[in-house]
């Protein structure tokens, strides 16, 4: 199979990976070609580690490499099966790179973008074939991550989801189908996990360490929220939030945080910079939260209230099976558990009462309950 990655950052370097690693021929095109250059100097080290740990030896080390065909032109691409964008999260930017790319692939090959929050029906529109784009989203490192969401369009033929899930799986990915809503499943359920931490720490209620500390020893959470958005990049995540609260009509649930946009403003964007919410310099000293029982548990309770309340309102509304949900959040961003497992843990009426305890305090919109939760 061929396969046409377009962009080589992070996100096309990981998933030209994969593709190859599966058998696959990978064409790889970004604008920027030192760009390319250097993401290729990269998985040359990427791949010897892999021999080194002997997860692979050095002959299909050389092999998976040599299926990654450098591209200069768009034009390479003529003969693909199946071409997977990964650049900017811009729109307009994407959109007209799909029509140049239909002038020269054939009506057979697939045509997908990587986007984790853009909407997959309006980037098809412009399209003279929108019926064979879909989007594929991958989780950043791609080599790693075992989710992909598969998400077809209002235009996406019927069959094409199904196809792909299949392609994924033959790739050793965890593939779970998801409804072309704003932020899918991942970027949607979790947008609590980030915007209610915020809101916390702006409330000076408790400090990022604090929250990060909560989240960790009291929900297991591999990362805490602030340590999560440093390493996802605080523009990054700033950015996914902004759109998803544009894409749901300013609803305020999804309001983003002026602290996030001024640590973006700042180019505090966590570790890819040095420095976010926490110092990465060599010499830096990391300060340790000063614990407090009762003040992490309302912590712990409000952000994973917010979480369970999300992960019910998209299984009241379809976006997409109770397993894709439950395995989109566990797979996907690392959760300890499945959200609606966890709900039924702790107990929803818990869940419920936390929520209205919230709303009571704020009288904010912020704080509503998906119609489903009082009756679960």
């Amino acid at each position: 199979m061929n396969v046409g990655i377009i962009g080589s950052g992070t996100m096309g370097i990981g998933i030209a990976q994969v593709a190859a690693m599966n058998g696959c021929e990978v064409f790889l095109y970004d604008q920027n070609t030192s760009q390319t250059k250097k993401s290729l100097e990269g998985l040359q080290k990427v791949l010897a580690r892999l021999v080194e740990k002997s997860k692979i030896n050095l002959e299909e080390s050389e092999n998976i490499y040599n299926r990654i065909k450098f591209c200069t032109e768009l034009q390479d691409f003529k003969d693909c099966d199946l071409v997977i964008e990964a650049i900017i999260e811009n729109k307009e930017i994407k959109t007209k790179v799909f029509q140049q790319l239909e002038e020269i692939v054939s009506d057979k090959c697939v045509i997908s973008s990587n986007t984790s929050s853009i909407s997959i029906t309006s980037l098809s529109s412009e399209l003279k074939n929108p019926k064979r784009f879909i989007g594929i989203h991958f989780f950043n490192p791609a080599p790693l991550m075992p989710l992909v969401e598969v998400i077809p369009g209002l235009l996406t033929e019927n069959n094409l989801a199904e196809e792909m899930v299949s392609l994924m799986k033959s790739w050793g990915k965890i593939p779970v189908i998801a409804k072309d809503v704003p932020g899918f499943i991942v970027n949607r359920i979790a947008r609590p996990f980030y915007g209610e931490a915020l809101r916390i720490a702006e409330e000076n209620i408790a400090t990022p360490e604090q929250i990060d500390d909560a989240m960790r020893t009291l929900g297991n959470f591999k990362m805490g929220p602030f340590e999560l958005m440093d390493l996802i990049g605080i523009d990054v995540n700033f950015s996914v939030t902004k759109t998803v609260y544009a894409d749901y009509f300013y609803d305020p649930k999804y309001k983003p945080s002026l602290l996030q946009q001024r640590m973006s403003e700042a180019k505090l964007h966590g570790r890819k910079t040095g420095k976010g919410f926490y110092d990465y310099a060599e010499n830096a000293v990391k300060s340790v939260p000063e614990k407090n029982a009762k003040l992490y548990e309302e912590i712990f309770m409000r952000i994973l209230s917010m979480l369970i309340n999300e992960a019910v309102e998209a299984k009241r509304l379809g976006i997409a099976s109770d397993e894709a949900i439950e395995l989109a959040m566990q797979k996907g961003v690392n959760y300890p558990k499945g959200l609606l497992a966890w709900g039924n843990e702790i107990g929803y009426k818990k869940v419920s009462e936390t929520l209205q305890n919230l709303y009571d305090e704020y009288q904010e919109e912020r704080y509503k309950q998906s119609p489903l939760l009082k009756n679960i």
